[in-house]
């Protein structure tokens, strides 16, 4: 068994432990229909061989009416056990996919932001729709047509012999052809289905990613390449579903072939028998019944392998996704720090999102606390890396960031975050109204505090022009506001947050000049008391700063204040000097 498929079967196992009961009880329920459907056969032998006869002899209907109500009792008892399996089914499939839907999305959000970085949003949409509907196809139907197709085969071998010996050997002598075809058909959709899979997930991703940035691929009028890569990736989607298909036009037309083959010697033996006195009418009846089950699960466990092949291989990605360790976890004994000033230091820290790729080698700096920070420097410097190390959406590969000289690897992540906040140039908004996006930085926040933060980020003017002011609904992304307004939305909500430290990467880019400068304004306010660094291609956001760093190859190159560093007319004042050219 490789690793995959037994962390698949683990994953299984420990969805369905829960409802361990439910399931033996489940499996009795199956075990009474089968029971009830194979006596079917036999009651119908008993009333052609033992009670039509005495109708015929003196009229007495009285025996085969004791059959056919015991039929009718067999046959309510096995619609009776069919509806509760059905209902009791449904019921433990629906909370097992739950469950395993909660899993699924809980353990995504506790991924680091590296595992993000390289496993595509279409990816992720896969693992929660396409893979989760293959397993539920599995819990819903597979179980109960392989248990039912077990009991028939075994039952109906065991009365074919009990019947008549002669017949149920000649019968069972088309087993062996039959387990061998079923191998096969195991083995090769085994690979079939985990390639199918694996190609449904590049058809979603595929679309996904170019749904998700339709408006730049229509800014560059590129609908005509990507519909040719998604023509191609569709295409190999269908080639491998028609080598499934293939499989089963081979399969499935054998079984009914050996069947057909079987029923017609059995006719031409068994009414040989019959016409010599060596067997009944009923009991030849009754044996071809049997044989028609007995060849019968054969298609359901063609299905059940179906199923079954799609859903292990979804439980392999599932698994696979659920085995995934974060690179930044919460410490096994963390501490516990008392209240935040605000303080960073990075001590001879090094970093590279590739191993082979180092973007910071062995820097050092301290942020005092209450100070206010600014990176400039060349796209790739390093900035942003620096932002993310003291945010902690990555571990430094050597050296350590600390808050307050507690190692922030010593956090938990929910005690890091309510201290440190960033705010990104992505400005991201949810689905809701424009209060619930500013309530995002402290839920339980009044909405006389939404409304604080609102003004004092300047957003407030713009919120009370909106159609339904605060109740307004963004839509998808923040659609419905500018790009200023969404960031005017992501100040408030840090503002709301209340950090010891704040992180603005790049927040005012998206920002006109006078949407820049109210912005400004409100930031002093915002960043009053409170250690913050701001990263910034816009020199005039540095302007509130105390100090700058100016970060080139992953160093610091230079470090003071603005007005320090202009006139010692090195990296920053060169700079400032273009900055003050762009604007005339």
């Amino acid at each position: 068994m490789t690793a995959s498929r037994a962390a698949a079967r683990a994953l299984l196992w420990s969805l369905l432990r829960p409802y361990r009961a439910s399931v033996a009880l489940l499996a009795l329920v199956v075990v009474v229909e089968n029971a009830a459907r194979l006596a079917v056969p036999v009651l119908a032998q008993r009333g052609i061989d033992r009670g039509i006869p005495p109708i015929a002899a003196d009229g007495s209907t009285r025996q085969l009416g004791v059959i056919v109500a015991v039929l009718c009792v067999v046959v309510m008892a096995q619609a009776g056990s069919r509806m509760l399996f059905v209902q009791w089914s449904g019921r433990i499939g629906q909370r097992v996919l739950l469950e395993l839907r909660r899993r699924v999305f809980r353990h995504f959000q506790r991924l680091d932001v590296g595992f993000h970085d390289r496993y595509t949003s279409g990816r992720v949409v896969s693992r929660l729709t396409n893979d989760v509907d293959a397993i539920q196809e599995m819990l819903l139907s597979g179980f109960d047509g392989l248990v039912s197709a077990a009991l028939t085969l075994a039952g109906t071998a065991v009365l074919l012999i009990v019947l008549d010996w002669r017949l149920g050997l000649m019968c069972l002598a088309a087993f062996p052809v039959l387990v061998v075809l079923l191998r096969w058909f195991q083995r090769e959709s085994s690979k079939t289905y985990t390639a199918v899979r694996e190609h449904a997930a590049r058809v979603i991703v595929q679309f996904v990613e170019t749904m998700t940035g339709i408006k730049a691929v229509q800014a560059y009028r590129s609908e005509a390449r990507n519909q040719e890569t998604f023509a191609d990736v569709a295409d190999r989607y269908r080639v491998v579903n028609e080598k499934a298909f293939k499989l089963i036009a081979v399969f499935s037309p054998s079984v009914k072939l050996i069947g057909n083959l079987t029923t017609g010697a059995v006719l031409l033996y068994g009414g040989w028998r019959v016409l010599h006195g060596h067997m009944t009418i009923g009991t030849f009846t009754a044996f071809l019944l049997y044989l028609r089950m007995f060849f019968e699960p054969m298609q359901e466990i063609t299905q059940f392998l179906n199923t079954f092949q799609s859903a292990t291989s979804a439980l392999e990605k599932l698994a696979g996704v659920l085995g995934e360790t974060p690179a930044v976890d919460d410490p096994d004994d963390p501490a516990t720090p008392g209240a935040v000033r605000g303080a960073i230091a990075l001590r001879d820290v090094s970093f590279g999102y590739r191993p082979e790729q180092p973007v910071l080698a062995g820097l050092s700096v301290s942020i005092p606390a209450g100070q206010t920070v600014a990176l400039v420097g060349s796209t790739g410097a390093g900035k942003t890396t620096i932002a993310k190390l003291i945010a902690r959406f990555y571990d430094p590969t050597s050296g350590s960031v600390t808050l307050d000289g507690v190692d922030v690897r010593q956090l938990t992540q929910a005690e890091l975050r309510r201290h440190v906040v960033m705010v990104t140039q992505e400005n991201f908004l949810f689905s809701g109204t424009v209060a619930d996006n500013i309530r995002f930085g402290r839920p339980e926040a009044t909405d006389a505090e939404v409304s604080a933060a609102a003004v004092s980020v300047g957003a407030a003017e713009f919120i009370a022009a909106l159609p339904d002011g605060y109740h307004s609904d963004v839509a998808r992304r923040g659609g419905r506001l500018s790009a200023g307004q969404r960031q005017l939305v992501a100040f408030a909500r840090a503002f709301l947050a209340d950090p010891a430290v704040l992180i603005l990467d790049e927040a005012t880019s998206s920002l006109d000049i006078p949407g820049e400068r109210m912005v400004q304004q409100a930031l002093r306010e915002v960043l009053a008391g409170r250690t913050a660094l701001v990263i910034a291609h816009r020199l005039s956001t540095v302007e509130i700063a105390d100090r700058v760093l100016v970060i080139e190859g992953g160093r610091i190159v230079e470090d003071g204040s603005p007005a320090e560093l202009i006139r010692s007319e090195g990296h920053y004042a060169a700079l400032h000097e273009a900055w003050l050219r762009s604007l005339a």
